[in-house]
């Protein structure tokens, strides 16, 4: 009986241990799917934060550029407002008229009118040197709003909408005093230059009769060139505006004469592309300003010691 009792607690206590053991296994089953899923929930919440960071990242983006492109509005807009900007186009070569100055800063007797007339229609004056023969490009392309460098009506009447003309001048030839060259006539035989689609090179392709006696006509980018070519004998004579030879002379000491006789007379005007009435009628409206106030006789005062401007007169 003691043998019985103990084979059968021993088996008791088998199926207690099995039964251990069964309950072991199934715990260790049941977890490890709860660790998954758990683990799989941290990597939804974490791409889900990033989304929402990348989300405001773009909110923050975009508003920055709306903010940016408000901002540029509002300044355009202050800028019309004020009148925006009034961009002149000139040959840097070409005093008095438009040049570079001893402080390397434009400067000029136009540059100053245009200043002038800039400020008194509330626009900002925006001065752009050019490249004289390629001033049409400019204009047709908008780089420009004119040209204002004296710039010469006469023979151009129909190429651009112009201003009233605002001074006179004349085209001279100009030698040196050792020349021996007194006269138009003395140039027979000679060497002359003259700046490239220039007015004097215009008005002289209106005289043939007096080039055709010239030994040859040769043509410079600028004016400054071409009195060094005379001066160094490279040429004997240049065909130029009295306006700029005159200041050219007196200014600069040079050993240099007008000669008397002139070959063509012409007027001053400011250029604007054909068709912008608009623009011409507020310069035009302003130069009568300028003259009625005595500001353009004080410019011309400035510049050539008297007044050379013909508005109101």
């Amino acid at each position: 009986m003691k043998k019985i009792f103990l084979t059968g607690a021993a088996a008791i206590l088998a199926a207690i241990a099995v039964t251990a053991c069964g309950g072991g296994s199934s715990s260790t089953t049941t977890a490890a799917p709860t660790t998954a899923a758990a683990a799989e929930t941290k990597a939804e919440e974490t791409k889900a934060e990033e989304t929402k960071a990348e989300e405001t990242k773009a909110e923050e983006t975009k508003a920055e550029e709306t903010k940016a492109e408000e901002t540029k509005a509002e300044e355009t807009k202050a800028e019309e407002a004020a009148g925006g900007t009034f961009t002149v186009g000139f040959d840097q070569d070409f005093p008095p008229m438009g040049f570079v100055g001893d402080n390397g800063e434009f400067t000029g007797f136009d540059l100053d009118l245009a200043k002038e007339a800039a400020s008194r229609m509330g626009m900002e004056v925006v001065y752009q040197p050019i490249a004289w023969d390629s001033k049409d490009a400019e204009l047709d392309a908008g780089t420009i709003d004119c040209i204002w460098n004296g710039f010469t009506i006469n023979g151009r009447e129909d190429g651009y909408t112009w201003s009233e003309p605002y001074m006179t001048n004349d085209q001279v030839f100009v030698v040196t005093m050792d020349s021996g060259i007194a006269s138009q006539a003395d140039l027979a035989g000679k060497v002359v230059e003259v700046q490239v689609d220039s007015s004097a090179q215009a008005a002289l392709n209106d005289l043939p009769e007096l080039t055709a006696t010239f030994a040859s006509i040769q043509t410079t980018p600028d004016y400054n060139t071409a009195i060094m070519d005379l001066q160094s004998g490279a040429v004997d004579a240049i065909a130029m505006d009295s306006t700029v030879a005159g200041y050219k002379i007196t200014t600069g000491g040079l050993d240099l004469v007008v000669l008397p006789d002139k070959f063509a007379e012409e007027s001053y005007g400011i250029g604007f592309k054909k068709g912008n009435t608009e623009l011409a009628e507020k310069v035009n409206a302003v130069l009568h300003e300028m003259a009625e106030d005595g500001t353009l006789e004080k410019i011309s005062n400035e510049w050539f010691g008297m007044d050379v401007t013909i508005i109101g007169k």
